[in-house]
């Protein structure tokens, strides 16, 4: 497989196909390949309208809206909120969302995460050495049906309530369960059936439904038309909003009516870093989208992209460069009013300069966090012919959340396990308060214009994910598909880095010959996330076009017209 993938690599690299690259998009320093040499069975998508996500009825859904007069803003709205119903393992209603949008003029960040309940101190997990993974006490206020609200608002063309026609139809009439999320549904059923309300609303007869099964959900229907033709205020402040407090303090949760009454979404600005040319733009903290940046910094640093493609030497600075980041984020990062450190000054080139110092380039590290001198779930994307562009993400965290379903088919997230209990730590749990949040959409640009909306949607995958995107669409000309089916290595919670079974055994050889503890993923591993992206094609006309690609590790698909 090495010796294969690298002769794969070199065959696709032809003089007279890049001379027509360069001159059909002669403003692009460089040129996109269009060919697909991994193996990933799937072609990018050309099209002026895209919506790629990680299931095709949600991508249609989005493509519906493109053809009903909406825009790019109206697709990947109509795409979310219809993964609620065909996607429930991987995210719900009762969610958080993040967004990046580009208007054709600027960029607008949306954080539509959620805080703690006002009942939530340190004192309250007493007894506890860490947050609770599941259960209520992993369950923070949601957040994504503000974000729908806010997004529509804003830039939407379309009715708010005309977004939800194909969710509340598949949740009425039924859907065919694709095979990965059958399987999902299967294992988060053994490890989840004992919390409140999940067998009653996601199992029937104590089974999950299998790869083509028709699963039904007239509930959640009736859910989804209620926030529809409230805008979202029956769950934040209506009867919806009181359903979910009456099962919370049933079943032993601490989510109030004032809870769900003070959550507020936010318009951010996007935090921006240089990569080379290009510029990686993130939501900011509490979001975890600095550690790709910190990590490509580093990275620049070390000009790691003189290194040849999907070697041992440039895969090991690419490890050691995000272990580097993640020391400061796991340190540093929590809701942007309990930071100590700007999060510009994480993002200072000097800074990772000195950072990047500390990297052997043949020999694997353990690092611990520095100190800057004062001066986090399913992802997708949509763009339109008139040069719309989002990258959304929404999410319930690990399969299904926190597996605590409130009537209507309401599944919240578990984003609390992602607070502290250590004393005086920036991502202490309190009151009130967001958590570190993994969940990250992301947006590329070179001088102001935009280049790609994209996403690697997996826990903490996602940063890791943005950092070997990047190095493949902007180092190596990859188009979004073949990007997306590079072999992917992954640092797991626990530390030890995993690669898939695909990577070229002279590389994990390397790997290990570097010091690193390598571990081989099955073929069928779901660890390694999925990513969606579109990029954008400016010809020398100026006429607006794009290319996706949408992840084979995922039932997924772009489409377009």
């Amino acid at each position: 497989m090495g010796s294969g993938g690298q002769i794969c690599e070199r065959a696709y690299r032809l003089e007279p196909f890049m001379l027509f690259r360069q001159r059909v998009f002669s403003n692009q320093n460089n040129p996109m390949n269009f060919s697909i040499p991994f193996g990933g069975a799937r072609a990018p998508l050309f099209a002026r309208n895209i919506v790629a996500t990680s299931q095709p009825l949600a991508a249609q859904a989005g493509l519906s809206a493109l053809q009903r007069g909406g825009n790019a803003v109206d697709a990947a709205l109509a795409a979310a909120i219809t993964l609620t119903v065909v996607e429930p393992t991987m995210n719900g209603i009762g969610g958080d969302a993040f967004a990046i949008v580009w208007d054709n003029k600027k960029l607008h960040g949306l954080n539509a995460s959620g805080r703690a309940p006002q009942a939530w101190s340190r004192q309250y997990f007493s007894g506890q050495t860490k947050m609770p993974a599941v259960g209520w006490g992993s369950v923070t206020i949601p957040g994504v049906v503000s974000g729908w609200v806010m997004l529509s608002e804003k830039f939407g063309k379309l009715k708010f309530d005309d977004l939800f026609a194909s969710a509340i139809d598949y949740a009425q009439e039924g859907y065919p369960v694709s095979p990965v999320i059958a399987r999902q549904w299967s294992l988060a059923k053994d490890t989840l059936a004992q919390q409140p309300g999940f067998s009653e609303n996601f199992l029937r007869n104590d089974q999950s439904p299998l790869a083509g099964e028709i699963w039904r959900f007239p509930q959640q229907a009736e859910t989804l038309a209620e926030i529809a033709q409230t805008k979202g205020e029956s769950f934040y402040r209506g009867r919806l909003a009181w359903r979910i407090a009456q099962f919370a303090a049933q079943t032993g949760g601490a989510l109030t009516e004032a809870d769900l009454d003070a959550h507020q979404a936010d318009w951010v600005g996007p935090l921006a870093s240089a990569y080379g040319e290009v510029v990686l733009h993130e939501i900011p903290p509490n979001g975890s989208g600095i550690a790709a940046q910190m990590a490509l910094g580093i990275l620049d640093a070390l000009n790691a992209r003189s290194q040849g493609q999907q070697t041992r030497e440039r895969i090991h600075l690419q490890v050691e460069a995000m272990r580097l980041a993640f020391a400061d984020v796991h340190a540093h990062v929590s809701d942007p009013k309990t930071m100590r450190i700007n999060p510009e000054l994480l993002l200072d080139r000097e800074y990772l300069r000195s950072r990047a110092k500390l990297i052997d380039s043949q020999r694997a590290g353990q690092y611990v966090a520095g100190v800057p001198r004062n001066s986090g779930t399913v992802y997708l994307c949509a763009a339109d012919a008139s040069g719309m562009m989002v990258s959304f993400i929404q999410s319930n965290f690990r399969g299904f959340g926190s597996g605590v379903v409130a009537p209507g088919g309401i599944a919240f997230h578990n984003r609390g396990s992602a607070f502290s209990l250590t004393a005086g730590h920036p991502n202490e749990v309190a009151p009130g308060k967001r958590p570190f949040h993994p969940i990250i959409p992301a947006f590329l640009t070179r001088a102001g214009e935009p280049l790609m909306a994209f996403g690697v949607m997996g826990g903490n995958m996602q940063p890791q994910g943005h950092l070997q995107m990047v190095m493949r669409y902007v180092d190596d000309g990859l188009n979004p598909q073949a990007c997306s089916d590079t072999p992917r290595w992954r640092i797991n919670d626990d530390g030890i880095l995993t690669v898939e079974y695909n990577m070229p055994s002279d590389v994990v050889a390397g790997l290990r010959s570097f010091g690193h503890e390598v571990l081989i993923a099955p073929a069928d591993s779901l660890d390694f996330g999925s990513a969606q992206a579109i990029a954008r094609l400016s010809s020398v006309d100026g006429s607006i076009a794009y290319v996706a690609g949408s992840d084979h590790r995922r039932d997924g698909m772009a489409v377009g017209f």
